[in-house]
C-alpha cells in the first residue's frame, strides 16, 4: 500500500499538467500513488497524461461536475493512510510530502500537515512572496479570520480526517477548500512546515468575474463556519468579513491593474475598514493602502 495518495482534479490544463505531474514525481517520499480526476476536459489534457510512464500514476475521466466533485472522486479511489491534493497548475518543493508526513507521525493528535507558499506568475518566470503563517494545535479561531493555508494544493490530510469529516461541499463554486479546512479544524489539530513548499500559479484572466464569484461564495462560507461555531467565536465574524475584503483588495491590485479593478479594490478596501476598523494597524492593511493610493494616481481614479 502506498503511503500518501496524491490527488489531482484536472480540467482543460494542457499546458500545465505535465509540469505539475513532474512535481509530484519528483517528491523525495516515493511510495506514493498519483490519482488524475481529467473532469471532462476538451483540449489535449487527457492525450498529454497519457503520454506519462509511471506504474504509480492512475488516470480516471468523468464527465465535468467542478473541482470539488473531482476531489471527492479522487478519495473515493485512494488506497493510502494520508492523502494530499494539487491542483492542475501547481507545484510542489520536491520534499513537500516527505516532511508533511514527519510532521505528522511527530505529531500524533494532529491530523493536517501544511506548508508555506510562495506564488509565480502564469509562465513560471517571477515568483512572489506567499502566505508563511505558523499556527499550530487548535487553528479553528485563526481560520475563522484568515484562510492561512492559502490553496487546495498545500495541506496533507490523515485518512481518519476524512473519513470523519466527509467529502468537499460539491454545491460550491470556490471557496470549497477553505470550507473544508474549516470544517477540519473544529475537530483536529493541525501542524506546520515552516518552509515553502506549495508553489501557487498567479492567472489573472477574468480576474473580475472571478473576484465576484469569490466574495460570494467566500462570505457563504464564513456565514456557514459561523453559523455551526460556538458561542466564543461570534465575536470574530465581523473581523472574518473585513478579511474577505481585504484579500480582494488584493486580488484587485496584483491580479487584474486596470481602472475597473482599482475602482472595485478601492470599495473592498474601505468594506474591510469598516467592518474590523483595527485592520488599519496591521502591515498588512497599511501596504494595501498604500499600493491603493499609487495604483488610484496611476490610473486617475478619484479619490471621491
Amino acid at each position: 500500500m502506498p503511503i500518501v495518495s496524491v490527488i489531482v482534479p484536472a480540467y482543460n490544463c494542457e499546458s500545465t499538467i505535465i509540469e505539475t505531474i513532474v512535481s509530484i514525481q519528483n517528491q523525495t517520499l516515493f511510495d506514493i500513488e498519483i490519482i488524475v480526476i481529467n473532469d471532462g476536459s476538451t483540449d489535449n489534457t487527457l492525450d498529454r497524461l497519457m503520454t506519462i510512464q509511471d506504474k504509480r500514476l492512475k488516470i480516471l475521466s468523468y464527465e465535468n461536475r467542478g473541482l470539488p466533485t473531482a476531489r471527492n472522486r479522487g478519495i473515493a479511489h485512494a488506497t493510502s493512510p494520508y492523502i494530499s491534493f494539487i491542483d492542475a497548475d501547481d507545484l510542489w518543493a520536491p520534499d513537500k510530502l516527505e516532511l508533511q508526513v514527519a510532521a505528522l507521525k511527530s505529531h500524533p493528535n494532529a491530523g493536517v500537515a501544511y506548508s508555506w507558499t510562495i506564488c509565480m506568475d502564469n509562465e513560471g518566470k517571477n515568483f512572489y512572496p506567499g502566505v508563511q503563517a505558523s499556527y499550530q494545535g487548535n487553528v479553528f479561531s485563526n481560520l475563522l479570520v484568515c484562510n492561512f493555508i492559502a490553496s487546495g494544493s498545500n495541506v496533507l490530510l490523515t485518512r481518519q480526517v476524512i473519513d470523519a469529516v466527509g467529502e468537499f461541499d460539491s454545491t460550491l463554486k470556490s471557496c470549497e477548500d477553505w470550507d473544508y479546512w474549516l470544517r477540519v479544524a473544529r475537530s483536529w489539530e493541525f501542524v506546520v512546515i515552516p518552509k515553502p513548499q506549495i508553489i501557487y500559479r498567479l492567472s489573472s484572466g477574468a480576474m473580475s468575474s472571478k473576484i465576484d464569484v469569490m466574495e460570494k461564495y467566500q462570505l457563504l462560507v464564513l456565514e456557514k463556519a459561523f453559523t455551526e461555531a460556538p458561542k466564543e467565536y461570534q465575536h470574530l465574524k465581523k473581523q472574518g468579513q473585513s478579511y474577505i475584503y481585504q484579500f480582494l483588495t488584493h486580488l484587485c491590485l496584483t491580479r487584474a491593474k486596470n481602472k475597473g479593478a482599482v475602482l472595485t479594490a478601492t470599495k473592498n478596501l474601505w468594506k474591510s475598514i469598516n467592518l474590523y476598523p483595527k485592520t488599519l494597524l496591521t502591515l498588512k492593511t497599511q501596504k494595501l493602502a498604500i499600493k491603493l493610493l499609487i495604483a488610484q494616481t496611476r490610473n486617475r481614479v478619484s479619490f471621491r
